[in-house]
């Protein structure tokens, strides 16, 4: 497990990212900007509504593995720290980041 700046971190709202999450995170969001272009280029050439539909749908799901990455990223890291360091109300904010993202 890599070694976390704690100067750095999720109390401070900001975050010290190793190269290989970061690369990974970047990587991810590479190929759903490709994706979003492609949908706009069907959209421009008047592509079928269907044929769109599923490729929005290949898209929601690629930002929905991103948002999975970087929640499990989180919680590993910044949660488990935290609470381990008494700052329990990072439970409360996790719960609320949840709640926003089953909205």
């Amino acid at each position: 497990m890599e070694k976390i700046n704690t100067e750095k971190c999720c109390s401070h709202r900001t975050k010290e990212r190793g190269d290989e999450e970061r690369k990974k995170l970047l990587n991810r969001l590479s190929r759903i900007e490709g994706q979003i272009r492609g949908l706009r280029r069907m959209v421009e050439n008047d592509a079928y509504c269907p044929d769109i539909l599923t490729q929005a749908a290949a898209a929601n799901a690629a930002l929905d593995a991103f948002n999975r990455e970087l929640l499990s990223n989180h919680i590993h890291t910044c949660v488990v720290r935290d609470i381990k360091e008494g700052r329990e109300e990072t439970v409360d904010e996790l719960m609320e980041t949840l709640r926003r993202m089953m909205r």
